[in-house]
């Protein structure tokens, strides 16, 4: 079937796009160990992001087919590594996503139920209290290295509701095999909404039904991924994916808790939070290592992490496991785009048509480093740009570093904007720092030992590197023209209409 004939709208349907477009995807029938060795592969064929060189951008997804110790099941990788994928998924221009996700946000379609014969989700049913039940049997969760704390669930998409208000959300957590029946969630303080309803159950003393869902639409993945101010509590995250697919998506009543999950997903996890329970994350290890994550350093175990009393999996026929590496581009695209998103959202409600384009770089996982495309028209556009930096950090708090550059400049090149960089740029006075700001804990050069003037773990100095050309030099720094012309004619193959 031609890619033109292809609606994706779960994981079968994006797998079955790439597998009609030559590059995208490959198939593997080498058996292979959960344990690392899946990561270890696949950093050579795609991981890029922040992983250790060499690794290799904008490879292919790939997919395992014979992972030992799940005879029933497969496992992907890499299906978002590349933003050009992502754009395939999305039906849009690369440069353009963050566009794209904008209008989504504003024009969510909320989601729908639909009854357990629609489920693909419970086509097969495991409950905790048949004999032999094991979710480390079940779920063939990969470790990224050697080191790693336990199996990590890193793609699961986590849905839970309000004890008070009903309201629901849906968002991406570190998730670890603890147990035949448990699993720890890590919550990064104060930046999700789950955490929230986490705490208010247990205040109540209270349990919190929790579904997790993976293999799904890659919509649902990204969608996922936006954070307040841009998606605030409240806000359910599954209205975004509505809106990129025009149609609601589709959730089924649990088997064994009061609480919902994604219909045609590969995998689902149906458990409860546990009131005032917590576990150390390498408590079966002891390796003092959770997993690697995007900054490209392997985060420390928690001590004391949230556990979770898994009550049922259920899955489609001969499920496909759907695996990050923390690192990776996947990362970049999953946690930039919404970024990119919320950046333009801000800018353009303050100063309409000035920020041409926005991209979350991939040195600072999506999350750490924004680089702004900024038109000057007139003398009152200078300083502009630096308001747009400003509103920036407010759109998306844990980012560190905003790079500002002109409209001749490609945002999405970093050599491009390294050469704005050398040639528009003086230290002394296109450097902005603002010191003592919250930003993210994972950042490992935001603490006290670090500098006298960190207070606390998560603090950092933001900074704008402001390079722009001030508005009454432009005409000092045109670039050479370049006759336009029609390269196909003289280069078929590399430049095909």
């Amino acid at each position: 079937m031609s890619k033109e004939n292809i609606k994706v709208h779960d994981l079968r349907s994006a797998i079955e796009l790439l597998q009609s477009i030559p590059g995208q995807l490959i198939e593997t029938d080498e058996p292979v160990e959960p344990h690392a060795e899946i990561s270890g592969v696949f950093r050579y064929v795609g991981a890029g992001g922040t992983v250790m060189r060499p690794t290799r951008l904008n490879g292919p997804a790939m997919i395992f087919n014979k992972v030992n110790g799940h005879p029933d099941a497969k496992v992907i990788i890499g299906l978002l590594a590349s933003r050009e994928r992502a754009a395939l998924f999305l039906n849009e221009q690369p440069d353009r996503l963050g566009f794209l996700l904008n209008e989504a946000v504003q024009r969510p379609i909320q989601p729908v139920v639909v009854s357990k014969e629609e489920a693909q989700c419970q086509e097969v049913v495991h409950r905790a209290e048949d004999p032999g039940f094991d979710i480390r049997k079940l779920i063939p969760a990969p470790t990224n290295t050697e080191e790693d704390a336990g199996p990590y669930i890193t793609m699961g998409m986590c849905y839970a509701s309000d004890t008070e208000t009903g309201e629901s959300d849906i968002t991406i957590h570190r998730l670890c095999l603890q147990s035949k029946d448990e699993i720890s969630m890590f919550f990064t303080p104060g930046a999700r909404h789950l955490g929230t309803f986490r705490e208010k159950a247990e205040q109540l003393g209270k349990p919190l039904p929790i579904s997790i869902s993976i293999g799904v639409d890659p919509a649902i993945e990204i969608g996922a991924c936006f954070e307040p101010p841009t998606t605030p509590l409240g806000y359910n995250e599954l209205g975004i994916a509505g809106a990129l697919r025009n149609e609601a998506v589709k959730l089924v009543q649990c088997l064994t808790i009061n609480e919902k999950a994604i219909a045609n997903a590969e995998y689902v996890i149906e458990g409860e939070l546990i009131p005032n329970s917590y576990v150390r994350e390498d408590q079966n290890t002891n390796t003092g290592k959770a997993m690697p994550e995007f900054p490209g350093y392997t985060g420390g175990a928690n001590p004391k992490v949230p556990l979770i009393k898994v009550k049922a999996v259920t899955h489609r026929k001969n499920p496909i496991m759907r695996t990050v590496i923390g690192p990776s581009e996947e990362h970049v695209n999953l946690a930039g785009i919404p970024t990119e998103a919320s950046i333009i959202q801000m800018v353009e409600k303050a100063m309409p048509g000035r920020l041409l384009n926005v991209y979350a770089h991939r040195s600072g996982g999506g999350k750490f480093m924004a680089v702004l495309q900024f038109k000057k028209s007139q003398p009152s556009d200078e300083g502009r740009q630096r308001q747009a930096a400003l509103l920036a950090f407010s759109a998306f708090p844990e980012l560190k570093h905003v790079f500002l550059v002109g409209e001749d400049v490609d945002p999405f090149d970093s050599d491009d904007v390294m050469w704005a960089l050398n040639t528009r740029f003086q230290g002394d006075v296109d450097i902005v720092t603002i010191p003592a700001v919250r930003c993210h804990p994972l950042d490992p050069s935001q603490i006290p030992e670090y500098s006298p003037f960190i207070r606390d773990k998560g603090i950092s100095c933001k900074t704008i590197f402001d390079c722009t050309v001030p508005y009454h030099l432009k005409d000092h720094f045109q670039r050479s023209k370049f006759m336009e012309v029609d390269p196909s004619r003289f280069a078929p193959k590399l430049f095909k209409k």
